[in-house]
């Protein structure tokens, strides 16, 4: 008696489908799962064995053999479950088999039979309306009642939501109708915070703006109380929001790292603020297998490193190459894994481990420790933020002073600088994704701007690539203006906009 059924493996942040294969015979009783499972997959068959009996089925008291395939792809969590049960019932004759053979299955089994949702399942959905069943019927995957709404978030394909083990039979003599939904966006404009809430601090309040604008990286550098940080968790607020496409891709990760969204809607952009105690693989990602770390997580959204001088050199160093390639790659001996790193990140940093900085009276760092501090950020990271702002904190009568502009209104003029970038460049892209290629052809500087330009270059020393990030943020401030042309006053403004130390 031989019974197949299918279901899928999470792998960085992609499903991988992965066939259950069950093989009943005679012998004495035994129950054997192959297919390097992990401890949690191994387990899945006291679960399965109390469901099926707890459910009125009968377990079948001989020689099972249960293979995950492929044998060489490990398989980790409780995932496997319902997969596993489906195959035994339809090996043993108790549920029809050709129904289910078109079905991917996917959850948790409770001894009661009852069925647990599971995270990941947008990856699975996704997975399966990418692929036929071979069959006439569109694609359709089977899950818990708790994932039914994340699933519908995927077009193209039938979600059966299952309370429990009888109603997977129920859906194999098509006693179970399965449903299908559209994709809808959560209203999360005004649950974000303000911008009006940053009082002063007119250029980081324009800092922020460019930043959002051309999507670049931010470095804030001041003393505590300045509000780095609340300048930080308001970059969101004046974000566009995500396209349905980047949405998806943005639920996806957040539901297989354990963070699924409301039933039929979808995530915003995500806010990362990782502690500076942070290893290098929680912030890249590493593990084994390999899991997504920070800078995935905060995939498409901000990634907010405060404290910037607290964090381990090597953390910091590992962001070099995720913040040019807008991915990272982790290798190890088994294969290499490349997981999505597209963020805009925000740093915040004290000028010296006081936090007054050497120029103020209270400063009582000595050079050395100054020095060190400074050498947390590495010349080649700090050249990869493309602006760099010193702030001071506010006066008195800036903090006591009418709020600010508020980030609707900032948002509306960042939209159309976006708006005009993917005009230019094509949708999705903005200023800061640009190569040398397309800034030779689409932000060459004027006469009186390239002027400019290697001045700031004979005086600030820039390098190569610092050369290549001025350009990039005075097209974005040329942007904002509404101007075709990259004037003086915007590569000026660049230029202002990559020191670490008031003027």
């Amino acid at each position: 008696m031989l019974a197949l059924t299918r279901t899928f493996a999470i792998q960085g942040v992609d499903a991988v489908p992965v066939d259950v294969e069950i093989d009943i015979h005679r012998g004495l009783p035994a129950f054997s799962l192959v297919g390097l499972p992990d401890a949690a997959v191994r387990e899945s068959r006291e679960r399965v064995r109390a469901a099926i009996v707890n459910c009125g089925f009968e377990f079948p008291l001989k020689r099972i053999t249960a293979n995950l395939a492929p044998a060489d792809l490990r398989k980790a969590g409780p995932g496997f479950d319902l997969a596993i049960a489906a195959a035994i019932l339809c090996a043993s004759g108790q549920v029809p088999d050709l129904p289910l053979a078109s079905w991917w299955l996917a959850g948790e089994l409770a001894l009661d039979g009852r069925i647990r949702p599971l995270n990941g399942v947008l990856a699975m959905a996704e997975r399966a309306a990418a692929g036929s069943n071979g069959g006439e019927r569109r694609p359709g995957i089977a899950v818990a009642s708790a994932n039914a709404g994340e699933a519908r978030l995927v077009e193209g394909v039938d979600v059966a939501a299952l309370g429990t083990l009888t109603d997977l039979a129920a859906l194999a003599c098509g006693d179970l109708e399965p449903g299908s939904g559209s994709v809808e966006t959560a209203p999360l404009a005004a649950e974000l915070p303000d911008m009006c809430d940053l009082r002063g601090q007119r250029g980081l309040r324009y800092g922020l703006e460019v930043a959002a604008a051309g999507e670049h990286g931010l470095l804030v550098v001041g003393p505590p109380g300045a509000g780095k940080s609340l300048a930080a968790r308001r970059l969101p607020s004046i974000l566009p929001p995500l396209g349905p496409g980047h949405a998806i891709e943005v639920t996806k990760i957040a539901s297989i790292a354990g963070r699924p969204p409301p039933d039929g809607t979808l995530s915003g952009r995500p806010f990362r603020a990782p502690h500076h105690t942070i290893s290098a693989a929680g912030l890249v990602g590493g593990g084994s297998p390999p899991r997504a770390g920070e800078i995935t997580l905060a995939h498409r959204g901000v990634l907010f490193l405060d404290e910037l001088g607290e964090f381990a050199r090597s953390s910091l160093e590992a962001l070099r190459q995720p913040l040019e390639e807008g991915q990272v790659t982790i290798s190890r001996a088994r294969g290499a894994l490349t997981l999505p790193a597209s963020f805009q990140v925000f740093a915040a940093a004290n000028p010296c481990p006081c936090g007054h900085g050497e120029s103020s009276n209270d400063c009582n760092c000595r050079p050395d420790q100054i020095r060190a501090y400074e050498g947390r950020l590495s010349g080649a990271l700090a050249d990869r933020f493309d602006l760099t702002l010193a702030v001071e904190q506010p006066s008195a009568g800036e903090l006591g002073g009418d709020c600010g502009e508020r980030s609707a209104a900032v948002a509306d003029r960042v939209l159309a600088a976006r708006e005009r970038q993917q005009h230019r460049l094509g949708e999705a892209r903005t200023n800061s994704t640009m190569s040398e290629s397309e800034l030779a052809a689409k932000a060459r500087p004027g006469p009186g701007a390239s002027a400019a330009l290697a001045n700031g270059h004979a005086t600030m020393g820039l390098s190569g690539r610092g050369w290549s990030r001025v350009l990039k943020v005075a097209r974005t401030i040329a942007d904002l203006a509404g101007v075709d042309e990259i004037g003086e006053e915007h590569v000026d403004t660049a230029l202002t906009m990559r020191r670490r130390k008031p003027a």
